[in-house]
């Protein structure tokens, strides 16, 4: 009898323990932290992780010598950009500083961080190129090493600008795909790294080369869980929506389907609280300081 109770008592305690564990939860930091420091650099990675940002979020492009550069845009934005000779880049010019048609040589005479970005008024101003990909992953790890930090996790995004910009703005999909994979393989981060993208192509090129590899489908369209999945053809690790999309009926749809959701991009605290009221896996913020201090990290 005592020792059905002792065991009936192990089992409830195991239960309870597990019912108590909280879903780990993860700020990730879009372009780093873009809200102080210019996006997509090494030193905006460093300071998300300074703030307590445990997932780096950020873009890759392809160059013209097939080297995977981290940049949102496959070209050089007139918000944020400088050309080699140091003259801004006109906004009706910019898609004609195209990176794919640029050896990286090219690309890191550009300095994108010393005029800032106008929405971000508290982001440092500094001369700065866009890195490669495995120039992160190496530098990131020398940084997280000097500084006693956790390594990160990085959320890629493959970026392309749908099938009108084949062999325009960035290779086929299965080459591009490739690329990026290698260098992730290379680098040794496949079991640190979910890529994500809008482009459902994207996803299933990186299926067919890794089942195991995470992705996310990246979502700011009103269509629905169910259309967006369906125009996937499978189901993903990772639902990322706009925020502005969350609602209950979304989060229990992706639990429904042992999705995780992580929604883009909240900024502002008020934004940040309301997002607290969900049963989410984490945010994508500009603001990593932000995020921690509202989710108690």
């Amino acid at each position: 009898m005592k020792k059905s109770f002792l065991v009936l008592s192990l089992i409830l305690l195991t239960v309870s323990s597990f019912a108590q564990t909280p879903r780990p939860f993860s700020i990730e930091g879009h372009r780093g932290a873009r809200g102080y420091v210019p996006e997509n650099t090494i030193p905006s990675f460093k300071k998300a992780l300074e703030q307590g940002a445990d997932t780096l979020e950020l873009d890759v492009v392809i160059t013209k010598d097939g080297k995977v550069v981290v940049s949102h845009e496959a070209w050089f934005s007139s918000l944020i950009s400088l050309d080699k000779d140091s003259n801004r880049i006109p906004a009706d010019k910019q898609r004609e500083n195209n990176i794919y048609k640029m050896t990286y040589d090219e690309v890191k005479l550009f300095d994108v961080g010393s005029i800032g970005h106008k929405d971000f008024p508290q982001q440092e101003k500094m001369k700065v190129a866009k890195p490669l990909l495995k120039d992160v992953f190496t530098e990131i790890a020398k940084f997280v090493k000097a500084n006693k930090l956790a390594a990160p996790r990085y959320n890629v995004e493959i970026k392309t600008e749908g099938v009108a910009g084949d062999d325009v703005f960035h290779p086929k999909m299965e080459p591009f795909t490739r690329m990026v994979y290698d260098v992730i393989k290379d680098g040794k981060m496949l079991k640190h790294v979910i890529v994500q993208s809008f482009d459902v192509r994207v996803l299933q090129e990186l299926r067919k080369i890794d089942s195991k590899l995470p992705l996310a489908l990246l979502v700011g369209n009103k269509d629905g869980i169910e259309k967006n999945l369906e125009r996937l053809g499978f189901v993903p690790d990772t639902y990322s929506p706009n925020y502005m999309l969350v609602n209950a009926a979304l989060v229990a749809a992706c639990r429904e389907k042992g999705l995780k959701i992580i929604p883009w991009t909240v900024n502002e605290v008020a934004d940040l609280e309301r997002m607290k009221t969900f049963d989410l896996d984490g945010i994508i913020t500009d603001y990593p300081d932000r995020a921690v201090k509202v989710f108690k990290r």
